[in-house]
């Protein structure tokens, strides 16, 4: 990059907005110019209108910036979005369409035929589905999305063993309460407690890593051929979504192949080499307790998925083990920013 290029965030107040700022400060390529909000915000000062949740303040650059709303002419080329879904589907469509290039971590385009999933380790070729958007609606910008922050841990383990022929697998999660943003659970719902529904999970763990283990047809994804099945919880941890999968094979797996599947596994060309992708996108731990949340949520600054606990399923005919990744980091913000890391290394900025 000669210059850094200028970066909006919508949202910016708010958890992910500031994850946001967080891993931007600094970042090679990208400058944060202009920050959006909802009214309540908009014409304050940054560092009055957002109660700073992460550790430390807001960094000296952003917090001087005034907040703009929802309906701003932006000047960035490149929009970061951490709005809610509703909000989402009108606000990234409109700037869409009128030039810019938005990586959202909402939910709104995540399943829209021609919007891809973007986990780069795993289907950076999908990222000429903006090559599909703007031939099909005359854009000069695009839209991509990062998936829902528990199915990034879930596709990561298993994308490398796609090779083995992935028929059914079975997903319990064990989602940190950031997930739910700021102010997110009731303490008193919480503490002493694991409350066995997240309304509207499921249903995304359930398709979201088929469509980003899937593979690139003429203008969509075909969706990789395999039944999954989820249940979502919340647990008292602040950060770290951990996921227990049992998953089964059209033929039977090798341990040994398994392990070297995950401990080979490194995304193409140009991923390994952008500015926020970890050394080991893929970490095995080989002792009986591992991962866990506390010990491994900052693996790889926080980009790395962490597995452990491989054994034999009897129920599945496979095999299960645990899998785990920081979910504002690794499933939020921080594959947002690699997810226009690999745009820009595209050349669709």
């Amino acid at each position: 990059m000669n210059s850094p290029i200028d970066v909006a965030i919508l949202g910016a107040t708010g958890a992910v907005g500031q994850r946001f700022i967080q891993l931007l400060e600094g970042h090679p390529w990208f400058r944060v110019r202009e920050l959006v909000a909802s009214d309540r915000s908009a014409g304050q000062r940054y560092e009055n209108a957002a109660r700073w949740v992460l550790p430390g303040n807001a960094p000296e650059n952003v917090a001087g910036l005034t907040v703009l709303p929802l309906d701003s002419a932006l000047q960035s080329p490149l929009v970061f979005s951490a709005l809610p879904g509703d909000i989402a589907q009108v606000v990234e469509w409109r700037l869409a369409e009128t030039g810019h290039t938005i990586c959202s971590n909402a939910s709104a385009y995540r399943m829209h035929e021609h919007v891809p999933i973007l986990l780069p380790e795993v289907n950076a070729d999908h990222v000429r589905l903006i090559d599909t958007q703007r031939r099909i609606y005359g854009w000069s910008g695009g839209l991509a999305t990062n998936s829902n922050c528990t199915a990034a841990p879930v596709t990561m383990a298993l994308a490398p063993l796609r090779r083995f022929g992935i028929e059914a697998a079975q997903v319990v999660s064990l989602q940190a309460i950031s997930g739910a943003g700021y102010p997110g659970v009731s303490a008193l719902d919480i503490t002493d407690n694991v409350i066995p529904y997240i309304g509207g999970e499921e249903s995304k763990l359930e398709l979201e890593p088929r469509k980003m283990l899937g593979a690139v047809g003429a203008d969509a994804i075909d969706l990789l051929n395999c039944v999954m099945s989820a249940t979502c919880t919340r647990v008292p941890v602040l950060d770290g979504h951990l996921v227990s999968v049992s998953v089964r094979f059209e033929e039977p797996v090798a341990e040994a192949d398994l392990r070297a599947a995950w401990a080979d596994f490194r995304g193409p060309d140009p991923v390994p080499d952008l500015p926020s992708a970890p050394a080991r996108p893929l970490i095995v731990r080989d002792e009986p307790d591992r991962p866990q949340p506390r010990r491994d949520r900052d693996a790889g600054g926080g980009m790395a998925t962490v597995v452990g606990r491989l054994r034999p399923c009897p129920v599945m005919g496979g095999w299960k083990f645990v899998a785990m990744a920081h979910n504002t980091v690794r499933g939020a913000a921080g594959c947002s920013i690699l997810n226009a890391e690999l745009i820009a290394a595209n050349g669709y900025l």
